[in-house]
């Protein structure tokens, strides 16, 4: 008869250490945070910028998205109407318009003062400060383009119904921002803290006050 050959006392205790060593949110893996922004009337809210800043656990190395750092002029206006940067990123802004094109900004994350420029011409900037720019040409005062600086890798817009989904998040403690130029808020930026689970999409409705934009 064989009889099991049986572990060391001490290297049982080892391997049992390290499998209570391993943080339960490595285990389960990243979390994922869907978010509704939507008025007190119940009305979606498109183009909210919505961030999320893990307490502990946030990505390490330069901050990259799924999108280019470029917002064209076309059919005169800014396009996209709202661009989600990290700090540091140089944007594009190429003339897609017959027209001649400027851009100016007095906003407190960046003063811009780019003089006219023509059809199939670009011109850019780097945005080096976390903030929000407010961005208008000086010949067609109806152009109205945001650029949101931000300095986390979790952050996206909503969609035409007020949604946003953001993925590979540390699970914990958390708080989340929603930004919109027309948002109802001393700091500019509605803020609230979230649990999210590892390894689960947690869902968050948030409604916020919007004031009409000139």
């Amino acid at each position: 008869m064989l009889i099991p050959r049986l572990m060391p006392a001490a290297a049982f205790l080892a391997t049992a250490t390290a499998l209570i060593a391993i943080p339960a949110t490595q285990a389960a893996g990243p979390a994922a945070l869907a978010v509704t922004v939507k008025q007190a009337n119940g009305l979606p809210v498109r183009d909210a910028v919505v961030m999320v800043y893990p307490k502990s656990g946030g990505a390490n190395g330069p901050i990259r998205f799924g999108w280019k750092s470029d917002m064209a002029q076309a059919n005169i206006a800014f396009s996209p109407g709202t661009l989600i940067v990290p700090a540091g990123a140089t944007v594009r802004f190429p003339n897609l318009d017959k027209v001649r094109h400027s851009i100016y900004s007095f906003s407190k994350a960046a003063k811009i003062d780019i003089q006219l420029y023509g059809r199939d011409e670009t011109r850019s900037h780097t945005f080096a400060v976390p903030g929000s720019v407010s961005l208008g040409c000086k010949i067609h005062d109806q152009m109205r383009g945001y650029i949101k600086v931000v300095d986390t890798p979790y952050a996206a817009k909503t969609d035409h119904n007020g949604q946003v989904r953001i993925a590979q998040i540390p699970g914990g403690a958390a708080s989340v921002k929603v930004w919109h130029p027309a948002l109802r808020s001393r700091t500019g930026e509605h803020s609230e803290a979230v649990t999210l689970s590892a390894g689960q999409a947690t869902s968050r409705a948030i409604s916020v006050e919007l004031r009409p934009i000139s």
